[in-house]
């Protein structure tokens, strides 16, 4: 890289650097690949492209006859060396200042020769003011909820994309994109990151062992052959290889994303690519995100009879909007305790009118993704966000259920000093009874430094919260829905929003007092990190399995109700996973089984055994 001296004055003039989201060290850490492959993917530095010849200045000398590693050996060379060279290899030479200022080397001649000064100016990589010159002036489609301040409505690629400046600029709305086969049913990012998202969904399938079973098994069957789904989930490398199963299974999908931050851009290009109808892109505006999800259901010639929902966003969108699609769906299978919530009060107004399967209360998603995937990924999103140290931290965690207990276990686990806030005696037992101080929030609001929300509630941090918390805490959400930390009631003319890095905001009180919000209240596993693929295809196994009950049962045997998976199908799913830790089972005796009351192949506890 060639290297110019500006003047002070002229280094005023060179834009602003808008810094990238993510170092290539960084998204090694993301994506879990090598160093060599993310240099390969990344431009070179200065952002020029390594097929490109550089600028005439910015070439290195062309060789001539004084050049290279030839002329480096001749005698000729040899005679004339250069001033630092002398000063650094002959202990003879005598320091002199020039009258002019400069320094000065003496030989033991007394040939005097002129050392290079010193200058002490701003240096500017000419590679780089190029780049930033390129940058385009046009302003695209802003985030309907980022609406206060200039630093809080940037538009931020995706965490883990390989994307350029431009394609930041434009909504992926005004883009006319076609995949290679020359479809344009879909609208994502970048179509060009296919081939990166393509190494990252078989990255996910290495770890997802029980999906990869079922496509095996079902290569001479298509349990889902005819089935129509309509999806909204966290559009990830790991609900790719869910949708690839299904779509193995002989089903067509059309898909949106239930989060405006999860979306990894570079999956859902790739996705596009093998033919899949998807609707999303990493940063969506409020707008966007309902153009999305009817984009995939209102389409003619095509009608879904299966959705696979993720917060209830999507079932909500069709009541609302089709409520006619209802007579040719067979089934909804709902994965978050938000959506669950909505299914069960539709089903208590009677509104209800197709079997709901719940699978968030199955216990292969209760027990495995809600605990041991948010025990390891709240670490992992705090401290990508944050850099904090975690020992000594006083926390508090709103509620106490799996997700809460997945969060308590592994701060506790770092050294931090946890309270816990639960409105329910059974699970607040279970805190106390696990080394946790139960409080209530204004008890110690003035005192902590991080609080997170696990409860799918609302404003359970409310702004008479955040006006009292002292500088500096962090607040972020676990639960599903945005709705937990009111962050609404920060959107005033008196704070400023003030943007640090992607998905993390300053919030500045008049008083120069700061909150440090995280993925403006939404998840903040899936916005601002990963999530462990093994738990993930434990929970997208049970939804695969869900989909294939609901849409094969005869009819009668499923009501208009809210149901949740038969245990004997949990039993299965966990029996899949169970041999990448080559683990076998214990097989009972007759007489064993006789003695339980038991059928020798489960299932092996009743509906009211709770784990």
């Amino acid at each position: 890289m060639s290297v110019q001296v500006v003047s002070a004055a002229a280094a005023s003039k060179v834009p602003e650097v808008e810094l990238k989201d993510l170092s290539p060290s960084e998204a090694e850490a993301q994506l879990g690949l090598s160093t060599a492959a993310v240099s390969a993917m990344a431009p070179p530095a200065g952002g020029v492209d390594p097929e490109t010849p550089a600028p005439a200045a910015e070439r290195p000398p062309a060789p001539g006859p004084g050049s290279g590693p030839a002329a480096a050996l001749s005698p000729a060379a040899g005679k004339v060396p250069q001033a630092s060279a002398m000063k650094r290899s002959d202990p003879h030479h005598q320091h002199q200042r020039h009258r002019d200022g400069g320094e000065a080397l003496v030989s033991p001649d007394g040939t005097v020769t002129e050392a290079p000064r010193t200058v002490k100016k701003q240096i500017q990589f000419a590679d780089q003011k190029q780049e930033f010159n390129k940058r385009p002036t046009k302003i695209g489609r802003r985030s309907l909820s980022r609406s206060i301040s200039q630093s809080s409505t940037d538009s931020y690629s995706s965490a883990a994309s390989y994307t350029d400046s431009s394609d930041d600029e434009t909504s992926p709305r005004d883009k006319q994109q076609k995949n290679s086969k020359g479809s344009s049913d879909f609208c994502v990012k970048n179509i060009k990151q296919a081939e990166f998202g393509r190494r990252e969904i078989e990255i996910a399938e290495q770890e997802m062992p029980a999906l990869m079973a079922l496509r095996k098994r079902a290569q001479g069957e298509k349990p889902l052959a005819g089935a129509k789904i309509v999806g909204c989930t966290h559009i990830t490398a790991q609900t790719a290889v869910l949708m690839e199963t299904l779509g193995a299974l002989g089903a067509q999908c059309r898909w949106a994303a239930c989060n405006i931050y999860s979306t990894l851009n570079e999956v859902a290009a790739a996705l596009a690519e093998s033919g899949f109808p998807v609707f999303a892109w990493k940063g969506e505006s409020e707008d966007d995100f309902w153009w999305c999800i009817d984009r995939c259901v209102n389409v003619e010639g095509w009608q879904p009879n299966m959705i696979l929902d993720d917060g209830g966003d999507l079932t909500h969108w069709i009541y609302k909007k089709y409520p006619n699609m209802f007579k040719k769906i067979k089934g909804i299978v709902e994965e978050s305790v938000t959506g669950v919530h909505r299914l069960y009060q539709l089903s208590k107004a009677g509104k209800l009118c197709v079997p709901a399967m719940n699978v968030n209360d199955s216990v292969t998603k209760q027990k495995f993704d809600n605990l041991y995937c948010c025990r390891e990924s709240i670490l992992d999103g705090l401290k990508r966000t944050t850099d904090m140290m975690f020992g000594g931290k006083q926390v508090v965690v709103c509620g106490y259920g799996e997700v809460g207990k997945g969060c308590c276990a592994a701060l506790k686990a770092m050294g931090s000093i946890v309270y816990v806030t639960e409105i329910d005696p059974i699970c607040a037992l279970q805190a106390c009874m696990d080394g946790f101080r139960l409080v209530k929030l204004n008890e110690v609001i003035r005192q902590v430094d991080i609080v997170i929300t696990c409860t799918g509630n609302k404003n359970v941090v409310t702004r008479e919260h955040l006006d009292r918390m002292k500088n500096s805490c962090i607040v972020c959400n676990m639960g599903h829905s945005n709705t937990e930390i009111d962050v609404a009631s920060l959107r005033t003319p008196e704070l400023t929003w003030e943007r640090v890095r992607s998905q993390v905001d300053h919030v500045i009180w008049p008083d120069g007092k700061r909150i440090v919000l995280l993925a403006e209240g939404r998840l903040l596993n899936l916005s601002c990190s990963t999530v462990p693929t093994f738990v993930l295809s434990i929970t997208a196994t049970t939804q695969a399995l869900a989909l294939i009950e609901l849409y094969n049962a005869p009819e009668g045997r499923y009501k208009q109700d809210v149901y949740l998976l038969p245990k004997k199908m949990d039993e299965y799913v966990a029996s899949l996973h169970l041999p990448t830790f080559d683990a076998h089972l214990t097989e009972l005796t007759d007489e064993q089984a006789k003695y339980l009351g038991l059928n020798k192949n489960g299932p092996f506890k009743p509906n009211y055994y709770r784990y």
